[in-house]
């Protein structure tokens, strides 16, 4: 499970890696409509004494060429430290795997994209011993993707172009059309891409409008939700005690269902607090909250002790 704002900009490129055909296009540089591509260990630590660690490593094997390692790294803010780790990750892996390296750098402001281009130079006297290039992704050459046929047909580019631009004041347009698509995708991608954009777009405004969108969206019938799956399973298993006492079972079933998928530890009492509730009231407030909730702590807070 993606747990972080920073992780989520370059795990999407190990759960989704075809969206490197178009990012690639993005860079104006070609890629291999056909290839393998495996996720390696990004850990690019020596024995002693200094720990790095690169975001991503994948190693390409082309149908028609030789096989390479893309290094991906995601990059908040300017960072001089990374100017001398950047080029110790592309020489570390060279020398590991004996294999060409290219280095991406994914960005969500434009001053960051800017510095991270390089190059990054060691050098003395005039002379240059090694140079390190970047590749660098961003606001700038990432498309928005806000035309509802092509969020669907690219869901995972449409994702990680949202997530790109996400501090930009255009953002609303793409997580609209997002939404609907999400909603409209198969439950686990649903639930990836949802859990995906909640995380890394994080606290911010747009991070805001994804999880109203998301409240908003997820009570539209007939799209298979979680929510709604769970809801429905309730009432047909409360059917024969009664339609409110099912209703209440469905939107109880619902809330636990939502919690789990987002990976929120839910104690034994917490669970019968919620399974035991009948107030239509309280369940949707707590169906609201489920989406975005932390810990279980998130789902009760302000409710006082009793259901």
């Amino acid at each position: 499970m993606v747990t972080s704002a920073h992780e989520a900009s370059h795990r999407i490129f190990q759960d989704r890696p075809e969206i490197l055909v178009p990012v690639f296009d993005a860079l104006d540089l070609p890629f291999p409509e056909k290839a393998t591509v495996d996720v390696l260990t990004p850990d690019a630590t020596e024995l002693l004494p200094l720990e790095r660690r690169v975001d991503s490593v994948l190693r390409v094997q082309p149908s028609d060429g030789d096989d390479f390692l893309l290094a991906i790294e995601a990059q908040g803010r300017h960072d001089t430290d990374k100017e001398t780790s950047w080029p110790y990750y592309v020489a570390y892996l060279r020398a590991k795997f004996r294999l060409p390296v290219l280095l991406l750098v994914v960005c969500k402001s434009r001053a960051t994209a800017k510095w991270a281009v390089g190059p990054f130079s060691c050098g003395a006297r005039g002379w240059i011993a090694q140079s390190t290039h970047p590749l660098v992704v961003g606001p700038d050459n990432v498309p928005m993707i806000t035309e509802p046929r092509a969020v669907r047909e690219n869901l995972a580019m449409a994702t990680f172009a949202a997530l790109t631009h996400g501090n930009s004041a255009d953002a609303t347009a793409i997580l609209e059309a997002l939404a609907h698509a999400v909603q409209a995708s198969d439950k686990k991608s649903a639930t990836y891409y949802n859990d995906l954009l909640d995380v890394g777009l994080g606290n911010t405004r747009a991070g805001e409008k994804w999880r109203e969108l998301m409240t908003f969206v997820t009570y539209f019938p007939g799209r298979g939700t979680v929510r709604e799956t769970a809801y429905l399973e309730g009432k047909e298993e409360g059917r024969e005690e009664g339609k409110q006492e099912g209703v209440a079972r469905g939107e109880a079933k619902a809330i636990l269902r939502v919690l789990e998928v987002r990976g929120v530890d839910i104690p034994e009492d917490a669970r019968e607090r919620v399974s035991a509730c009948t107030d239509f009231d309280t369940l949707n407030r707590w169906l609201e909250r489920a989406v975005h909730a932390e810990t279980v702590d998130d789902l009760f807070a302000g409710d006082g002790t009793d259901a």
